[in-house]
């Protein structure tokens, strides 16, 4: 039951909207390790057609594609391809460390985990085309001079997917949004792909759900049923000519951190084989690292911009998410209810999103909503009092 001051967040959260705002896209799926229901759909996918949104239409999920880009590293372990625990620099071509501990290798699972010791800096980890991977790690600005990479501190750090994604093209030898196509999104069977690139069939695109700020302007994705003209961020002369890229430069091109576009009900089938135990997708010693926890918060371990003062990131793994453990300083517990989840959030653009599932039972739920403030208000957790509404109305 919702408490007086839970409900009043919810109350509060709901009447700040923009009364002119038309009511914004929302989308859950529950599901279970045997089936998919979707539960709740409202508003309009894209408010010039006035197409009301669907649990099959695609959207960019935000910083759930962390977790789906790792599952990619994984299917690459399992091949015998990386190692999670060799300096990436062997991968790369060059040597990557932080000028401050140059003797300290960095890992997948350092990066994978936020222990790198990487900082994004202001947008640093918006790469465009024409630039590589190895000029933006040069840059001061992106290393933490305090802590080591693979300490016991947590900077979370979009960066750091980057690096992976050009690990994983160095070893393949194929652009990102097509390797992430071949090994996730076809074996997998989803509509959905990066940055509206290799994986996403004329119907997801004629589907795509376009993302509005609380304002009511355009954030992103305004297709009108085109793929966009330019799949990247383009050249700074404007160009965006891909032919002459060569995989491994720059990992950052189609968005590993956040640039996923999938329907709540592809998303679910991703929760789903997770909580099958990888059924099949993935072997089970690399499902249990992918799970394993790198990283607790311990006190004063991690940095309060990036959540872990708000409680928010109390526990993570190789880009899993562990929320509900009820530890000091904690306030993660998004569903209320004192059980322990795994899975992702992702923020950006006025959209929050979720991917979340009991590890015991299988039960989870893939969700997001759009036009959220960038100040919306919290509710008895770290994460917003819209968010814990959402997942609340999911559950009924």
């Amino acid at each position: 039951m919702l408490t007086v001051m839970r409900r009043l967040a919810i109350l509060l959260a709901l009447i700040s909207a923009p009364v002119h705002a038309a009511p914004p896209a929302t989308v859950a799926v529950a599901f279970d390790r045997h089936s998919i229901r979707p539960v709740l759909a409202e508003g309009e996918a894209d408010r010039v057609a006035h197409r009301l949104v669907t649990a099959d239409d695609p959207v960019r999920i935000a910083s759930i594609s962390k977790l789906v880009t790792a599952l990619g590293v994984m299917r690459l372990v399992d091949q015998g391809k990386l190692d999670l625990d060799r300096d990436v620099s062997d991968y790369l071509g060059w040597t990557l460390r932080n000028p401050a501990f140059p003797d300290r290798p960095i890992t997948l699972a350092m990066l994978l985990s936020h222990r790198s010791s990487l900082l994004d800096g202001p947008d640093l980890y918006i790469i465009p085309l024409g630039v590589t991977l190895r000029e933006r790690l040069a840059d001061p600005r992106v290393w933490d001079s305090t802590h080591s990479p693979g300490s016991d501190w947590f900077h979370y750090t979009n960066l750091n997917f980057p690096v992976a994604a050009s690990v994983m093209e160095r070893v393949t030898g194929e652009r990102f949004d097509r390797l992430m196509a071949r090994l996730v999104l076809r074996p997998l069977q989803l509509d959905a792909c990066f940055n509206w690139g290799a994986g996403c069939s004329g119907n997801a695109i004629a589907r795509a759900v376009t993302l509005y700020r609380s304002n009511g302007a355009v954030a992103r994705d305004d297709l009108a049923g085109q793929r966009p003209p330019c799949l990247v961020v383009p050249a700074s002369d404007g160009s965006c000519d891909l032919s002459g890229y060569v995989p491994g430069w720059n990992g950052a091109l189609f968005s590993p951190q956040g640039g996923l576009r999938i329907s709540m009900r592809d998303l679910a089938r991703i929760g789903q084989m997770l909580a099958r135990g990888g059924g099949g997708f993935l072997k089970p010693d690399s499902l249990m690292r992918l799970r394993a926890i790198q990283w607790e918060l311990s006190g004063a371990n991690g940095v309060g911009e990036d959540g872990t003062a708000s409680g928010f990131y109390c526990g993570y793994g190789l880009a899993i998410h562990r929320i509900g453990v009820p530890q000091p300083g904690c306030h993660d517990d998004l569903f209320g209810d004192g059980k322990v989840r795994i899975g992702h959030s992702g923020e950006a653009y006025g959209l929050r999103s979720g991917l979340w599932f009991d590890p015991l039972t299988g039960e989870g739920v893939a969700f997001f909503t759009g036009a959220v403030p960038d100040d919306a208000l919290r509710g008895h957790s770290a994460f917003s009092a819209m968010e814990e509404q959402l997942v609340e109305r999911a559950q009924r």
